[in-house]
């Protein structure tokens, strides 16, 4: 059974990441949107044996990639429609604690942002917009 969700989660990452750097940008993108959004959060999981596990998005994360100049003008458009997005510098690989990495974020003007990650979640309208010129990751 297929289900089509009113929104989208969606990550872009910069093409030119190693692929150790794409899993831990993807992971860290996406870390904040169940606290944001509860309802993106289903239920815990169980084994057949009855051992519990946390749980997961209810919808799937698509993940795109892009050049620097996609990933800059994603950024532009999921801000002019105001969605939720997080953002995932190049500052950030030099960093070792979340502190750190706020204040990386926080140094830099909204323009100068080297951007490595994006993820933006929406209506899936907009976040299609968003992600114009993007590509899904291979």
């Amino acid at each position: 059974m297929s289900t089509r969700f009113d929104t989208k989660i969606a990550v872009l990452l910069r093409e030119d990441l190693e692929p150790w750097q794409r899993l831990n940008v993807t992971a860290f993108l996406v870390s904040g949107l169940g606290t944001q959004f509860p309802e993106l959060i289903g239920a815990p999981y169980e084994d057949a044996d009855d051992v519990p596990y946390l749980p997961m998005f209810r919808q799937p994360v698509l993940v795109f990639q892009g050049t620097k100049e996609n990933l800059k003008a994603a950024h532009t458009r999921a801000l002019s429609r105001a969605l939720p997005r997080a953002v995932f510098t190049s500052d950030l690989f030099a960093t070792g604690h979340d502190e750190a990495n706020r204040a990386a974020v926080r140094a830099v003007g909204t323009a100068d942002l080297d951007l490595v990650g994006l993820s933006v979640h929406g209506p899936r309208n907009a976040v299609d917009k968003v992600l114009k010129g993007a590509r899904m990751h291979p």
